[in-house]
């Protein structure tokens, strides 16, 4: 294990004994993310989610659609039997890897948790698209499933949006757009390891630099291919909203050693202070998108934890 991980940035010392062990064990064999070849990595995030267990289908209808926009968006439909309520769900990938196969493993496994609709959402990637292409492929996603409830089988009013990582950071710019926009309500937000903050001051963004998987300069890298040369707006980066009031319900995870941990419990502490109900939950010795890592007891926790969450909000 590499000096930088037991010692991080100097002062900042991190025990491995802090680390999950089923978790720990398996730190040699995680790929370290790398950005700065977009198709290439794009190619090895495929072949990593490809390699995952196969979820079980049985229990639902899968099928893929093509959004009408302006590029229309392709989404990939899980409709769980009898299922009520429906999440617009978004994969990570910082924004520049992932598409609906890739997101396959976890959207099924949502839909099968939760009893929900999952309409994963294929958005647009940087840095060809930079934002708001993203931004945008999802607002038109959401305003389909609203104005098409009835065709989808759905509640138009139990209708919640969700993601991980950047994922999570395009269902929070999409809560607010809605708010601002008065688009259509939105009953819960799922945000799982979001990235919410492009200026990356907190604690862990500026001591995280040799965490698993993701780290400092992942991050960094991210948000450069996603902004472009645009300047960040709270819908490009939620944190920097200046009123949080008004919004959905929200979850919001975080991983102990992941760069985003800090600014998201920054802004669950913010939607609270605005008057937005909110479920924090810090999961202790695991690191960001560790879930994947699907033998261990704390993974399989965090994932019946994002359908029991889920379920509960779009319960009537």
């Amino acid at each position: 294990m590499p000096d930088a991980w037991r010692m991080i940035s100097g002062a900042a010392a991190v025990r491995m004994a802090d680390m999950d062990p089923e978790l720990e064990a398996f730190i040699p064999l995680v790929p370290r993310a790398e950005l700065s070849d977009p198709v290439t990595e794009r190619k090895h995030f495929a072949d990593l989610a490809a390699a995952l267990p196969a979820p079980d289908t049985s229990n639902m209808e899968i099928e893929d659609r093509m959004v009408p926009a302006d590029p229309d968006v392709a989404v990939r439909i899980y409709r769980p039997h009898q299922a009520q309520g429906a999440i617009v769900w978004m994969h990570g990938g910082g924004w520049v890897m992932g598409d609906r196969d890739t997101e396959h493993p976890w959207a099924a496994r949502l839909a099968d948790g939760s009893g929900a609709v999952v309409i994963s959402v294929g958005y647009r990637l940087a840095p060809e698209q930079p934002f708001p292409a993203a931004l945008d492929d999802v607002y038109a996603v959401l305003t389909w499933a609203a104005e098409h409830a009835a065709e989808l089988g759905i509640d138009p009013e139990r209708i919640a949006v969700g993601g991980h990582s950047a994922g999570g950071q395009l269902a929070a710019g999409v809560a607010l757009r809605a708010r601002d926009e008065q688009g259509p309500p939105i009953r819960f937000q799922l945000l799982n390891q979001p990235a919410l903050d492009d200026r990356q001051e907190t604690w862990s963004a500026r001591h995280f630099t040799d965490t698993p998987w993701i780290n400092r300069d992942i991050v960094t890298a991210g948000w450069r291919h996603y902004l472009g040369s645009q300047p960040a707006t709270p819908y490009a980066a939620p944190a920097r909203a200046a009123d949080l009031s008004g919004l959905p319900p929200a979850y919001i995870g975080t991983a102990e050693f992941c760069p985003n941990r800090d600014e998201d419990i920054h802004y669950a502490l913010r939607l609270l202070q605005a008057g937005v109900s909110v479920e924090l939950h810090q999961w202790p010795g695991t690191f960001h998108g560790s879930q994947a890592l699907l033998s261990a007891e704390v993974s399989q926790r965090q994932i019946a934890e994002l359908g029991a969450a889920l379920r509960r909000a779009l319960a009537d």
